[in-house]
């Protein structure tokens, strides 16, 4: 399946199937036909209310907490398979609730932003995380610096600049994603504003790379432009892809996320107690 380009699969282990592992994830994302940003697995649901619990794989076989995209993806196979409009998930980065009206429009709420400097996590305290100190590059003419930092279940860093074209994410991404300043790794986002209402970003993601589409990204762009007045509550955020709607509601402090999936092709996949995988 893919969110707007972000390379998801979803694998449906519910019935009794678990014990998948992170050399699972990278022996399947090895295979071209199956090559993925992020795998999710649906396993048996625990509270039972909830669709299904998933864990959430990145490339190379890290565990992600949370994946805006690939929700709206596991969303639509729900949706599919079983006509549930309205839906409860269990995931590492707490409980998500989706309302899928259709492959063109997923709701996914994203939950409550984590602003704090020990949630997000960073290695040192850091008062107000509207800005950081962080840059890379000459320390007279730092070539990126200051970076935004919030938490959407994955820590995110979001640099601000006049042309998120103008760098080389590719080369930069794995040095800013492994910064000591990021215990936990980081998702790197460069975020160009446009308009209060509309602003482009690109994204290198933890364990991934590029992407064609991050939703926390999105979310953490949409929360952090807030933050730093640059924009508004409700706005448009561009990736690679194409355009997700992020609302970040003033009510509940929940952040909405709305946007398309697509399955692209079905299959079996069978998980070898030696950390292999076979493809159908």
């Amino acid at each position: 399946m893919n969110g707007l380009g972000n390379e998801i699969v979803v694998v449906d282990a519910r019935g009794g199937l678990d014990g998948i592992t992170a050399a699972h994830a990278r022996a399947l994302a090895a295979i071209e036909a199956t090559h993925f940003d992020q795998l999710m697995v649906l396993l048996d649901a625990d509270p039972v209310e909830t669709n299904a619990r998933v864990e959430i794989f990145n490339t190379d076989g890290s565990p992600a907490e949370a994946c805006g995209n690939g929700m709206r993806c596991v969303a639509l196979t729900e949706l599919e398979a079983r006509g549930a409009r309205q839906q409860r998930y269990e995931t590492a980065a707490g409980e998500v609730a989706v309302l899928a009206e259709g492959a063109e429009r997923i709701m996914v709420d994203m939950g409550e932003p984590r602003l704090k400097w020990d949630e997000i996590p960073l290695s040192d305290p850091f008062n107000d995380t509207k800005r950081i100190e962080l840059q890379i590059g000459p320390i007279d003419d730092p070539i990126l610096h200051s970076p935004s930092v919030c938490s959407m279940g994955n820590p995110h860093a979001i640099f601000w600049v006049d042309d998120i074209d103008a760098y080389d994410l590719e080369r930069m991404g794995p040095m800013l994603e492994n910064h000591p300043r990021f215990p936990e790794r980081a998702n790197i986002t460069l975020a160009q504003v446009e308009t209060p209402q509309r602003a482009r970003i690109r994204t290198w993601e933890r364990g991934a790379g590029l992407t064609q589409a991050c939703g926390t990204a999105a979310c953490a762009t949409l929360v952090s432009g807030v933050r730093l007045k640059l924009l508004e509550r409700e706005a448009q955020i561009i990736v690679p892809g194409g355009p997700l709607d992020i609302t970040w509601d003033e009510a509940t402090n929940h952040v909405f996320m709305t946007g398309p999936a697509e399955l692209e092709r079905t299959g079996k996949v069978t998980f070898h107690a030696d950390g292999s995988v076979s493809v159908s």
